[in-house]
């Protein structure tokens, strides 16, 4: 009787040959081991017979781990996978990416074809016929042996959840056996290499919309966050924008966000406390591994979040300034991608109070703005007046300052604790109701003249200015800034004085300084009498 054994039925016919106990001491030549003979010689030097015969295991599994067959099998595999592909010789499927030489694009060198290359990850779309309890003992023996980087291995994670995972390519996930795609992202998320940056920052979010859809374990999903936060400087907006639970009005989960956005806090810390202070200068030097560079870049990404959460009329004003506030001390250069989001809210959500504008607006450091954006927030009726001011005020330094050949403008110490809110915009000021004094102070026909002022503060360009040397450019743009700083403290200050002065707040010998003298004092240079501070 001839029985043709293929990596289909070895399994079975091992298993029985085991149970019939058909061993050597009966028979010389017996059934087990012509078996053994054709495990070791055939399947064991395949690959994909490799896999078929471990995919078998699965129906008599008891008796294969006892006869070893499945080690055996996991043994086999995991060192094809970490051997080096100039010695891969065997067929493999590789329809995820194409090498120019596979696509026939690959130049000739001296009208010789070169050899084709095999890529680093060409074992990953095979593995991806197992079933999960299979791939996760594969992917722990190939991890084991230590010669498969991180990121070959997230790939590989990666590949399997868009073959096991339907519509996990477009962040969600389709409906059907919830039970067993749960059990799935949750061993992918144990699989994930330890490695920082192994594994794309696209990937785990994709995993996390994946994880909140089906439920998985407060510890998986933990997890996943805690390595999500340690590189969300990678991530897009798109990645984001994760759909809030059906009970809840809003359109998208804020709250996981926020939370990202403290992990990413916290790992920062982290980083700080165990840097060795010799690895500052390379730090601050290098963009790549500079933490400077990782907040400006979150920060970037909450502020491109913000102003598309923004539109969403059910976005509740807290989570909108707490999320900011998150990145409110991360270094950036601008902060016009934070007006555009405020802007966009304030839009979207005109029944908002007055106080809630401030609140909002609070955010914002004027001088931060580009001249786009300051151009715009002058016009900008959705913003409250003392808001407008500030802009205005700090254009007019700037161009006082161009004018007279100074690189920072600087403010004096009188005029920089009489804004709203302090020179930085932020919620500091010197009386407890310098806010609503500004709102009352700045009418509409005082921003109305303050416009009139900053175009009249330009100079021509035309060909008398040309004809200046540059001692009369600079006594010219001495004479504009001084006549900016008398315009402004005579304008924009001498009722909020005023009102103080009715109201009892300042003393006889404070009016006497009035805003006045206080101008001529400004254009002093003596150190006691004037403090100048600079804006970054």
């Amino acid at each position: 009787m001839t029985v043709t054994l293929n990596a289909y039925n070895v399994v079975a016919a091992r298993c029985a040959a085991e149970y019939l106990e058909m061993y050597e001491t009966i028979e010389k030549g017996n059934l087990i081991y012509k078996i053994e003979v054709f495990l070791n010689s055939s399947i064991f030097n395949s690959w994909k017979d490799s896999i078929i015969v471990l995919q078998t295991t699965k129906y008599l599994l008891s008796w294969s781990e006892e006869l070893k067959l499945v080690s055996r099998c996991l043994n086999s595999i995991a060192s094809k996978a970490c051997i080096d592909t100039s010695k891969v010789q065997w067929s493999y499927t590789y329809n995820r990416k194409k090498l120019p030489s596979e696509n026939g694009e690959d130049p000739h060198w001296n009208g010789v074809r070169k050899p084709q290359m095999v890529p680093k990850d060409w074992w990953v779309e095979d593995l991806c016929e197992l079933p999960i309890d299979l791939y996760k003992r594969v992917i722990t023996t190939i991890k084991s042996k230590g010669n498969v980087t991180g990121d070959l291995v997230g790939e590989a994670l990666n590949a399997y959840a868009l073959r096991r995972l339907p519509g996990f390519s477009k962040g969600m996930v389709q409906s059907g056996d919830i039970v067993k795609y749960r059990s799935l992202a949750e061993t992918i998320i144990w699989l994930l290499p330890t490695e920082k940056g192994a594994v794309p920052c696209g990937f785990m979010l994709k995993l996390l919309r994946a994880t909140i859809l089906l439920e998985c374990g407060e510890m998986e999903r933990k997890e996943l966050m805690r390595r999500i936060g340690q590189q969300l400087d990678e991530a897009t907006v798109a990645d984001l924008l994760i759909r809030a639970p059906t009970e809840e009005a809003s359109l998208y989960d804020v709250d996981i966000v926020q939370c990202l956005v403290e992990e990413f806090v916290a790992s920062e810390q982290n980083i700080q406390k165990i840097s060795p202070t010799d690895n500052d200068f390379v730090e601050s030097r290098s963009p790549k591994f500079g933490s400077d560079s990782s907040k400006a870049q979150v920060a970037k990404l909450v502020e491109a979040y913000l102003a598309e959460i923004a539109q969403d009329p059910n976005l509740s004003l807290m989570k909108f300034v707490n999320l900011a506030q998150l990145v409110s001390g991360f270094p950036r250069s601008s902060h016009d991608g934070l007006y555009r989001a405020i802007d966009t809210y304030l839009k979207e959500h005109p029944g908002i109070s007055k106080s809630e504008k401030k609140k909002i607006c609070k955010l914002m450091d004027c001088r931060k703005l580009s001249l786009d954006a300051r151009m715009h927030a002058v016009q900008n009726e959705r913003l409250p007046l003392r808001v407008v001011v500030q802009v205005l005020f700090f254009e007019q330094i700037r161009q006082a300052s161009a004018i007279s050949g100074d690189s920072t403008p600087q403010l004096t110490g009188s005029i920089e604790t009489s804004l709203p809110g302090g020179s930085r915009g932020s919620s500091r000021s010197t009386t407890s109701n310098t806010e609503e004094e500004w709102d009352a102070v700045a009418g509409a026909e005082d921003i109305k003249a303050l416009r009139g002022e900053l175009d009249s503060l330009r100079l021509p360009s035309g060909g008398s200015n040309r004809n200046l040397n540059d001692g009369d450019r600079s006594d010219a743009g001495k004479a504009a800034a001084s006549k900016m700083k008398g315009i402004v403290m005579s304008k924009m200050f001498s009722k909020l004085w005023s009102s103080k002065e009715r109201s009892g707040e300042i003393s006889s010998s404070d009016t006497s300084e009035s805003l006045g003298s206080a101008s001529v004092e400004e254009t002093k240079s003596t150190p006691s009498r004037s403090r100048r501070q600079s804006l970054s």
